[in-house]
């Protein structure tokens, strides 16, 4: 099975059980009975998941909260790549305010149902949710301020092209704001090679100075890295345990080297000069 077909598929069955009454187990829910998920649970404080449908929250399978750490101003057009159940779109909108817009874009339509209906429970009517990709956001050039994310980037097979898309989408000047997993060292293979970890935030993510070089390649600047979550032994150890890997012989190997941060970066407001005569 195709990589984007196991996202989908896992992400399609969170967003069912979601309609079922259940959660994502473990989502972001705070105190979510059962949940041992270190990287997703506890994200959202009890003032903003009073803000809008319980199942927002309880579908969020994201590794931080951008709408926290974002600059997000009145009358801005903010997208948020991979929205889920839409709990950062729905938090946006009520930041960017009715001449504002928040758009979501998500490629899985058991997501995009659930999202659409929490939009509809919370009567926000500045959002819009898109059908798509994020390796080809159907949006036009220069058309967004914002861009957030939650641990949706590393799950893609061609992250280079999402940071194309993102800088081609944003205004000059407009801001690259994503909360996703980052790996500092190396990481053992078999952790690698899971498929269940990648979906989980894990196996896909880049490395530090690769996701630094990367948003420079696609003509980001002012890039910052800052971690929010540090995961340690015990933490790794609840989460391979989850997923059938022998924690006692993977855990000591991973111990600090995945960590959730917020990554930043701007797209310039002109183009650099690259020849002696370019600037004249």
């Amino acid at each position: 099975m195709e990589l984007k077909d196991v996202v989908r598929q896992k992400y399609g069955e969170t967003a069912l059980r979601v309609n079922t009454g259940g959660s994502s187990c473990c989502g972001a829910a705070p105190g979510t009975p059962g949940c041992v998920d270190p990287i997703t649970s506890n994200l959202y404080d009890s003032g903003q998941a009073s803000q809008i449908p319980q199942e927002a929250v309880l579908a969020s399978l994201g590794c931080g909260n951008p709408t926290a750490l974002a600059t997000i101003n009145l009358g801005e057009i903010v997208l948020d790549l991979g929205s889920g159940g839409g709990i950062d779109v729905l938090l946006s909108a009520k930041r960017v305010g009715p001449t504002g817009k928040a758009y979501g874009l998500d490629m899985t339509d058991e997501m995009l149902a659930l999202a659409r209906e929490n939009q509809r429970k919370s009567g926000i009517g500045n959002v819009e949710f898109l059908k798509g990709e994020i390796e080809n956001i159907p949006l036009p050039d220069n058309s967004v301020d914002v861009i957030i994310s939650n641990c949706v980037i590393n799950l893609s097979g061609d992250k280079d092209k999402v940071l194309r898309e993102a800088f081609r989408v944003l205004k000059p000047g407009g801001r690259f704001a994503v909360s996703d997993v980052v790996v500092r060292g190396d990481v053992p293979p078999k952790v690698r090679r899971s498929m269940e970890l990648w979906v989980g935030c894990i196996a896909g993510a880049l490395r530090d100075y690769d996701y630094v070089a990367k948003l420079a390649k696609a003509g980001f600047d002012s890039i910052d890295i800052e971690p929010t979550r540090v995961y340690n032994v015990d933490d790794a150890r609840q989460l391979l345990t989850g997923e059938g890997i022998d924690a006692d012989v993977i855990a000591p190997q991973v111990q600090d080297k995945f960590i959730s941060a917020f990554i930043r970066a701007v797209k310039p407001t002109t183009k650099s000069c690259c020849g002696p005569t370019c600037c004249s």
